[in-house]
């Protein structure tokens, strides 16, 4: 697994470096050198954050914690992404009795524009490889990074398509026609 370590705001020592690889070095028995981790440490006020997304084939994991140590706030993600792994494994398990290890999956995260008051700017760009999967994948995916909308490109109809979290709590898919 590679490991990319960033530092905001914050030093990353030699110690904390270690520390880091050695936590998320538990994960290679896994996935191997198919992963890839980015660690993001930076302050928030008093506290230390730490955000680790892992990304393997084309799922990604993604865990953010802040506590007064910056070690604590480690060992809380790692154990939040642990957490996300058995519930992908056993939703996995239950859609399909053979477990073979996760399809293409596709990660999104496409910030509004900001809006002003003279004109409307587009502040952050995204771009993304759409990644065929069905609609129940789509939304698996979205849970598990946290997001509210996920776009993929269904299997079946070969077109884009939007899953999305409503506000009563279940889902919702939008299907273009063109």
């Amino acid at each position: 697994m590679k490991v990319n370590i960033h530092g905001k705001g914050i030093k990353v020592g030699d110690q904390l470096q270690q520390r880091i690889e050695e936590k998320l070095g538990k994960f290679n028995r896994f996935f191997g050198d198919d992963a890839v981790a980015n660690v993001k440490v930076r302050p928030d006020g008093d506290l230390k954050v730490i955000e680790v997304t892992l990304k393997i084939q084309k799922h990604y994991y993604r865990a953010e914690c802040a506590a007064d140590d910056i070690f604590t706030a480690l060992d809380e993600a790692v154990e939040v992404l642990e957490g996300q792994f058995r519930k992908h494994k056993t939703r996995m398990e239950k859609k399909i009795h053979d477990y073979a290890y996760m399809k293409e999956y596709l990660l999104t995260e496409v910030p509004l524009p900001a809006e002003t008051e003279d004109e409307m700017q587009i502040i952050r760009r995204k771009t993304f490889d759409l990644a065929p999967m069905d609609a129940e994948e789509a939304v698996l995916q979205m849970e598990t990074l946290g997001h509210s909308f996920l776009l993929f490109l269904d299997m079946e109809t070969e077109k884009v398509c939007a899953v999305y979290k409503r506000k009563d709590g279940h889902y919702g898919l939008i299907e273009p026609n063109y």
